[in-house]
């Protein structure tokens, strides 16, 4: 089977350097993309569509109705079931979402879910249990800015059943110009063979500061 790259990446409603984004990602050619703080407000959908165009990808799910995260893959993949799910609303904090959907590329499948857990300790782990019940256990991703280190209950929640590819190398992922704390992530199936990618692996340093505030999380599948 040919490789399979996963990446998730925080591009802060593409308020920062617009092309920088395209560029990166461009240059890490992902097969499927978990966006946060995708753009929300006036031609949100339009934005991200061209985003996802100018990148060489495609929109699967998501966006303004799943609150700002999305799904964003290419030509190779087969999308089936694309949902946008709106988690439990917390009275005076931002509404949070979850875009899905299942992801076929060759003999392998599985259920993609895009994520951007809130600042708020208690409702993380409530949204972190919605999560796995709408994604499920078998044979399911989900990826995205968790708002908190791997050693949190919301993190260790959603990481039941799946691998934190990124603990090994434990490389902060914000704030893109000084990083600090490992708050982004990609969990995957346990029984996944997989290599995380460092960004600068791929991408000029300079151009992951100027996209947005987060570095992105990329991961190979293997096999």
């Amino acid at each position: 089977m040919s490789r399979l790259r996963l990446m998730t990446w925080n591009v802060r409603s593409l308020r920062d350097d617009r092309e920088a984004v395209v560029r990166v990602l461009r240059q890490s050619a992902p097969d499927v993309l978990f966006v946060q703080e995708a753009p929300r407000f006036l031609r949100a959908q339009a934005k991200l569509a061209a985003l996802a165009r100018q990148s060489g990808l495609v929109v699967a799910a998501g966006g303004r109705p799943a609150a700002g995260v999305a799904l964003l893959t290419t030509l190779r993949i087969d999308v089936d079931e694309p949902a946008n799910h709106l988690l439990t609303k917390t009275p005076r904090l931002h509404q949070r979402g979850l875009a899905m959907a299942r992801l076929t590329l060759g003999d392998r499948s599985f259920v993609g879910g895009s994520i951007h857990m809130g600042l708020d300790a208690v409702e993380r782990r409530q949204h972190a249990t919605e999560i796995v019940e709408r994604v499920g256990q078998d044979c399911s991703i989900v990826a995205g800015d968790l708002n908190e280190t791997s050693s949190g209950p919301a993190w260790q929640t959603l990481a039941i059943g799946r691998r934190d590819v990124g603990a090994d190398a434990d490389l902060p992922t914000f704030s893109a110009k000084n990083p600090r704390r490992r708050i982004d992530a990609i969990l995957v199936p346990d029984e996944w063979t997989v290599h995380a990618v460092s960004p600068l692996e791929i991408v000029d340093e300079s151009e992951l500061v100027a996209a947005t505030d987060h570095l992105p999380v990329i991961v190979d599948v293997l096999g």
